[in-house]
């Protein structure tokens, strides 16, 4: 990361968003802060003067991405570090989905976070330097009842960030997925969106979640500006992680994770061995 990097954040109207955009800025460094409603960031951009450029960014409408980055590009003359964090979360057995919010929510948490990495790209390929930091979830590793689309979403988010490490680390740019827990956001309040359908037979699974879940607000015991601050660190590290999780709930639901996952494959070892062809077999 450049001695004053120019930092391009998408979602900085409340949470993760606003407190790395506030984090950023107190530094003396430079960001693009963006939010549906450019007003909602306003007091940024009036409180850090040219250092901060605040622009109205829905992720899913192209045109607004490609305004958007273009924009910031003019003004700062690069971008330096891509985070990529507008999202939100949709409450709903599988069954329970509705299809128009099932495909807002993956325009919103899959196709627009892919469409700015793509318009963000060619200026950092350009350099050889970068980074991309993609904001997904723990519920990008692990899912739970009444969670699926948007884990769906997470896991796909995971995948494309992986494969997109691989693709550029040749040309200098660096990517980093980001695992928080529940933090004291409003994921779990006003932003989270709910399926009007409730099915009785997943009351005591999808529907004690869904109640479970927006139980949280306002009590998750992860802190939005610490968060920030570890994703600044990973950034300046010499050799950023491609995994950042946050917080001790992340930490502990992932690693139990892994030992599930490794006992499940070495429990069926030998089926698994057992689907190749036999060795020596032409």
């Amino acid at each position: 990361m450049p001695e004053n990097p120019v930092w391009f954040i998408t979602g900085c109207s409340t949470g993760l968003g606003r407190a790395l955009a506030e984090a950023v800025l107190d530094r003396g460094w430079s960001a693009a802060v963006t939010a549906r409603d450019p007003a909602q960031v306003a007091d940024l951009a009036a409180a850090h003067g040219d250092r901060a450029l605040a622009l109205p960014l829905d992720v899913t409408d192209h045109t607004q991405v490609a305004d958007a980055v273009k924009r910031a590009e003019t003004v700062f003359g690069r971008i330096d570090v891509l985070v990529n964090n507008a999202g939100y979360g949709y409450l709903a057995a599988v069954e329970e989905g509705e299809d128009e919010e099932i495909r807002k929510l993956f325009d919103t948490n899959v196709f627009g976070l892919a469409d700015v990495t793509r318009a963000v790209l060619p200026g950092m390929r350009a350099r050889r330097a970068g980074h991309v930091v993609t904001v997904s979830s723990l519920g990008g590793l692990a899912a739970f009842g009444a969670t699926g689309y948007y884990h769906a979403t997470k896991f796909a988010v995971e995948g494309l960030s992986e494969s997109l490490a691989a693709e550029v680390a040749p040309l200098g740019i660096k990517v980093t997925i980001v695992e928080p827990a529940a933090f004291r956001t409003n994921w779990s309040g006003p932003s989270m969106r709910q399926s009007a359908v409730h099915i009785d037979d997943y009351a005591e699974t999808a529907g004690a979640r869904r109640q479970a879940t927006t139980a949280t607000f306002g009590r998750q015991p992860g802190d939005p500006a610490r968060a920030a601050e570890a994703v600044i660190r990973a950034v300046g590290a010499e050799e950023p992680p491609l995994r950042l999780l946050l917080g001790k709930a992340a930490y502990d639901i992932a690693t139990a994770r892994l030992a599930t996952l490794q006992s499940t494959f070495d429990t069926w070892r030998e089926i698994t061995l057992g689907a190749d062809f036999p060795e020596g077999t032409a």
